[in-house]
């Protein structure tokens, strides 16, 4: 299907060029982005019991391409986590998620979730992030033996990790957070978010400087409303300490305030959804009078620092009511022209039902991207990564990306390349 009407002078941007691009994805969670015959051959070997048995099933009953409101979004989250809770499944769903992303070209992807939720008696931080870390590996040797990496067509594969602390959790969500209340019970509940990311803070740096570990980055997931960041400011600063990446899950469920907070307090380098960034309606905090003016120096402070906006167009669809008949109403087109940096990302690849082409070809489709934009925004998705390597590794690693996707672009009709006056 073509994402644009051809005419003589302008070639079709269409599926099969974007497949072929070399894409990252920045944002993908490991939890919400399984194959669904693993989930359904682990959920029989580990006695979790599914409403179906069978993808179509799953499908009708779970994984839906539309659902009616964030809980019936995050249900899904209940049973792949479940599957998820020794080295063996973590591994392969790793695996096999790298796999599944060099199948549509994707040659970085950065791989988060929340550790503290795989965690069991005989199974800790540190093992369940080694677990997650052999699948990449084993991936990424695997990929990188394929003859148009080896012979330098396409650029080497790469990926990482990001460990996800949450805002907000409870006793149910695993053994590891019913220890924490259990040890603290009349404890203020921030108190225990806050020693919990604190934690993982701590064990993040040590899996990445002793462990060699490809632990990347430090994220901070769950529901903004009620939850602020601030809690999470000691972890974040620990983590600022080490070098470790920032990024923060922000401006999805609440206002630009919130987006403030995750670069103030958090010290975020790159920002999940970002959503309403640009939405002066959205500010709840009623300290701030002058709404408009306060959007416009954020987004200006955002643009200058190039704080990249992770933006996953179908997951927001789905769980913003605002946006699922009509996605031009998306302020991602208001992002562009403000000349913010922005990725885009799946989210959750199983539970959206989406890939990182799906999501590209909805770009392009809906906000009428010429070539030379949509170049820019794959390639922000390479230099603003949080790659696992020496900076001057990285530059090299982008160029190759850089000449892939000139290449690519060209063998379609495509001149993208910088014209020089």
């Amino acid at each position: 299907m073509g994402t644009r009407r051809s005419t003589s002078r302008t070639p079709l941007l269409d599926r099969d060029l974007i497949a072929a691009l070399p894409k990252s994805d920045l944002h993908v969670h490991l939890d919400g982005s399984l194959r669904l015959e693993t989930l359904i051959e682990l959920a029989k070997e580990r006695k979790v019991k599914l409403p179906s048995s069978t993808p179509d099933g799953l499908r009708k009953l779970v994984f839906k391409r539309a659902y009616k409101n964030l809980p019936e979004y995050l249900r899904g989250f209940e049973f792949t986590v479940a599957c998820l809770q020794d080295a063996e499944s973590l591994e392969r769903a790793a695996y096999e998620l790298c796999q599944d992303c060099f199948a549509e070209n994707v040659m970085y992807m950065e791989v988060r979730f929340a550790p503290q939720l795989h965690v069991n008696r005989d199974f800790d931080i540190r093992r369940v992030l080694k677990a997650v870390a052999k699948g990449l590996n084993r991936a990424k040797r695997e990929i990188n033996r394929h003859p148009q990496i080896k012979d330098g067509t396409l650029p080497h594969f790469e990926c990482g990790i990001i460990v996800c602390a949450m805002r907000f959790f409870l006793p149910v969500f695993s053994e590891h957070y019913k220890a924490y209340f259990d040890a603290m019970p009349t404890a203020p509940r921030e108190q225990i978010y806050s020693l919990a990311s604190q934690e993982l803070a701590r064990v993040a740096v040590q899996s990445a400087e002793e462990d060699g570990l490809p632990v990347v980055g430090f994220d901070l997931a769950g529901q903004e409303r009620g939850f602020p960041a601030e809690d999470h400011s000691p972890a974040y600063q620990y983590v600022h300490d080490h070098f470790l990446g920032k990024t923060v899950h922000a401006g999805e469920d609440y206002g630009p305030e919130s987006i403030f907070q995750a670069i103030t307090d958090c010290h975020a380098d790159r920002i999940g959804h970002g959503t309403w960034l640009l939405s002066p309606n959205r500010i709840q905090d009623k300290s701030i009078q002058d709404k408009k003016g306060y959007v416009e120096k954020l987004a200006r402070y955002v643009a200058d620092r190039r704080i990249t906006l992770e933006v996953c167009l179908t997951s927001n669809q789905q769980t913003l009511p605002e946006l699922r008949d009509d996605l031009t109403k998306h302020p991602f087109k208001k992002m562009r022209k403000a000349r913010i940096s922005v990725t885009l990302c799946t989210d959750n690849r199983l539970v959206s039902r989406t890939t990182v082409t799906d999501e590209v070809v909805k770009a392009v489709e809906t906000f009428k991207l010429t070539s030379r934009e949509l170049k820019d925004i794959l390639i922000y998705g390479f230099k603003r990564s949080f790659y696992p390597g020496a900076y001057h590794v990285k530059r090299a690693y982008v160029r190759s990306v850089l000449d892939r996707m000139e290449t690519v672009f060209s063998e379609h009709g495509h001149d993208v390349r910088m014209k020089v006056r």
